[in-house]
């Protein structure tokens, strides 16, 4: 009799053809669809909501470019299983555009306003493709998708979890800032999904051992703009060459690349490019209430505490440009005691803390100083009531980013932007991108000064005194580097009372030079800011702690700024001069020279003196009575009993001359190693490297051997290997050339 089948087996076997038969009636009906190239499926009239979906009775197919309902989609069950449980029914109009291009197998570039469903636009390709070519823990990594920040990472990779539970993929989040490459490594040969941010997955493919992705199907540039650009480059490069060319492509953002450099690195072929909002009226959602208000530099921290005061129960998100610029601002204000909870983001927090930081800032109403590191495709779960923005953006597509944290799907939304009376030309290059931006000017009687208070504060707390120092600085080096000199120019900006607006009693100095470039770069200006600190900053400065910031991270894509400014400070504003001037008494102290030793200078003389005072030969001592003034009488023992002594006694005072410069030199290595440790935690990475590179002692080529004393002493003190040792012992002088040396000494005597 023969044995059944277990019945599970026969489920999984029924159930892999109930697998096969769907994707077959899938492919069917998006071949029979499938839009023409080129087209915007948001131009075909939309199906109605009872319309028949799927095969019809004439062997034929429902239409679904220009539908608007997920059902109505040659979705595959699981997936419209995960999108019904997720709550998501209707699909917005970047999904209606993109979705019948991108089930087709094309590749996409989209472009839409933040906020409008761009996630899901390419999560359910990523699981139709997956899921059609039959995918499983065997074949490795079939799917990608890059974040330019880690917290719009771990964003995608909940979206992705919550759609496709169904799924029977493995995925992995692929961020820095965390614990556990080595798990990784293990791992990530084995899932089908991943999540990730260039770095992490650059570094995966240069050090994991028999990490693959010759196999990979899809991938996915989210913010893609921000992902091709000059920061990432060099990870994307490497990442892109070990990818292989045929499969599919999909780039994502509000503001699209249209670059032809860009997309030849991707190898895009015959992408749809499908801006969604291209003939908007408006580039950003129309719910959005966005101002401009004219405020001078000086009294835009006067301008942020009079709004926070002002609006305790609203949720507020306030941009600035700097890592330090946010740390400042985000300490004084704490301890100042506004009456709402405050929070701070930046690039050089660890992933705990920023992780803390998100999601107390969705759940709660408090105020979120941050960079620009939350700028990018973050949806808080609670809309956020107003964006600040403290400082001019570089450009229209990093305002477009930043307001687009508020506003979001259907909710409305505020935003402010503060802008110095030399930067009013960045209105009208908003206005000309169809951004409606209202400028107004400030109610200076509402206006609660703040800046006595952070004087106050510097005082009672020194530390502050270096954030505030450093926050002036970051802010002029931001502004130098900015390339639209049409809005930045720093020369126009009130230097001093910007500087006492921090609370600093004094400006710090500073010069600035003009480096202009001949033929067509003559019109560009480029500003470099150099520090002379003077004695009165020497004293005022306050002395770094190591454990500020003991929670940094020695690495991060959101930061890297380029090293145009040393660490500087600012004195009232002057014309740029086009040659360096000294503008203040140098104060740097040049390193002491060891002596040169020449041993063919010229011999002295020397006076010996008696009892009474009357001066005698210099070997009067060690002559004989009798014979004073004859060099017979000179008692050779003596002298040379005399050399031994002195001999030895010098040998006595090398020994102990080399250990008091050991303990000097080490002394001076591990003071000059806490400084570099303290720096790199306070300092960006690219700064850092910049200041110890300055600190440490240069190589100069071509430079004259030194001459050094050698002495008889083995005791090596480590710092003879590169000098040339010239032995002078008194044992080389024959008898002879002492009898003619002490000759000459007498003679000169008389």
């Amino acid at each position: 009799m023969a044995k059944s089948k277990p019945k599970h087996t026969k489920l999984g076997k029924q159930r892999r053809q109930n697998e096969v038969e769907e994707i077959q009636f899938l492919e069917k009906w998006i071949e029979f669809g499938k839009p023409a190239s080129g087209s915007n499926p948001l131009s075909l009239p939309p199906l109605s909501k009872d319309s028949p979906v799927g095969k019809l009775v004439d062997d034929t197919f429902s239409r679904y470019a220009g539908c608007e309902f997920f059902n109505q989609m040659p979705l595959s069950r699981k997936t419209k299983d995960g999108l019904r449980n997720s709550k998501f029914l209707q699909m917005t109009d970047i999904q209606r555009a993109s979705l019948p291009h991108s089930l087709c197998g094309r590749d996409i570039l989209g472009a839409a306003q933040t906020g409008s469903g761009k996630t899901l636009a390419f999560v359910i390709p990523v699981l139709e493709k997956l899921y059609k070519e039959r995918w499983g823990p065997e074949d490795g990594v079939g799917g990608i998708i890059i974040s330019p920040t880690r917290e719009l990472a771990i964003q995608l990779f909940g979206v992705l979890n919550s759609v496709g539970k169904y799924h029977g993929f493995s995925a992995g989040l692929f961020i820095g800032g965390r614990q556990g490459v080595d798990i990784e490594k293990e791992r990530i040969n084995y899932l089908n999904i991943l999540v990730c941010t260039p770095g992490r997955l650059d570094h995966h493919m240069r050090e994991t051992p028999n990490f693959d992705c010759s196999q990979l199907q899809i991938l996915v540039l989210d913010e893609a703009d921000r992902i091709l650009d000059i920061g990432f480059k060099k990870e994307m490069n490497a990442v892109i060459s070990q990818l292989p060319k045929k499969r599919q492509t999909l780039l994502f953002s509000a503001t699209q690349t249209k670059s032809v450099q860009d997309l030849a690195r991707l190898s895009l072929k015959d992408p749809e490019y499908l801006s969604v909002h291209a003939e908007a009226t408006t580039a950003t959602p129309t719910r959005l209430q966005q101002t401009a208000t004219v405020v001078p530099l000086h009294q835009k921290l006067d301008l942020l505490w009079s709004f926070i005061k002002a609006h305790l129960n609203s949720r507020i998100l306030v941009f600035l440009t700097s890592r330090k610029q946010v740390k400042f601002v985000f300490e004084a204000f704490k301890k100042l005691r506004p009456g709402i909870p405050l929070k701070c983001l930046h690039g050089k927090m660890n992933q705990e803390r920023r992780l803390g930081t998100y999601s107390h800032f969705s759940e709660k109403r408090s105020v979120l100083f941050s960079t620009d590191v939350s700028s990018r495709g973050l949806d808080f779960e609670k809309s956020v009531d107003w964006v600040v923005q403290m400082d001019c953006p570089s450009d229209v597509a990093t305002y477009i980013h930043r307001v687009g944290r508020t506003a979001r799907y259907n909710a409305g939304g505020k935003a402010v932007l503060f802008l110095e009376p030399s930067e009013i030309k960045m209105v009208e290059k908003l206005q000309d991108a169809k951004i409606p931006i209202i400028a107004k000017s400030i109610n200076k009687e509402r206006l609660q000064p703040v800046s006595p208070l952070l004087a106050a504060l510097l005082v009672k707390y020194p530390d502050m005194q270096q954030l505030a120092r450093r926050s002036f600085i970051t802010y002029l080096k931001s502004v130098c580097k900015e390339k639209d000199k049409d809005v930045f120019d720093v020369m126009k900006l009130g230097i001093d009372d910007f500087s006492a607006s921090l609370g600093l009693p004094l400006t710090p100095k500073i010069r600035f030079s003009d480096q202009k470039s001949a033929g067509k770069n003559s019109s560009k200006l480029s500003s470099m800011v150099e520090l002379e600190k003077s004695a009165a900053d020497n004293f005022l400065e306050a002395p770094k702690t190591s454990g500020s910031e003991s929670d940094e991270e020695e690495s991060d894509e959101e930061e890297s700024d380029n090293d145009l400014l040393r660490e500087e400070s600012l004195s009232e504003k002057k014309p740029a001069i086009t040659e360096l001037e000294s503008v203040v008494p140098a104060t740097r102290v040049t390193k002491k020279k060891k002596l040169k030793i020449n041993i063919h200078r010229p011999v002295g003389t020397r006076t010996v003196f008696d009892e009474d005072g009357n001066n005698l030969p210099p070997l009067a001592t060690i002559a004989d009575a009798n014979g004073m003034n004859s060099l017979s009488a000179i008692d050779k023992d003596k002298v040379q009993e005399r050399y031994q002594k002195m001999r030895e006694l010098l040998k006595q005072e090398d020994k102990v001359d080399k250990s008091n410069a050991r303990k000097l030199r080490k002394e001076k290595r591990m003071k000059q190693k806490l400084k570099w440790k303290r720096d790199r935690l306070e300092e960006d990475d690219e700064e850092d490297a910049s200041e110890s590179d300055e600190d440490a002692t240069t190589f100069r080529p071509n430079k004259k051997s030194k001459l050094y004393l050698d002495s008889d002493n083995d005791d090596n003190d480590g710092d003879t290997e590169d000098k040339k040792k010239v032995d002078i012992s008194t044992n080389s002088i024959s008898l002879a050339e002492q009898e003619d040396l002490a000759l000459k000494l007498l003679s000169s005597m008389h």
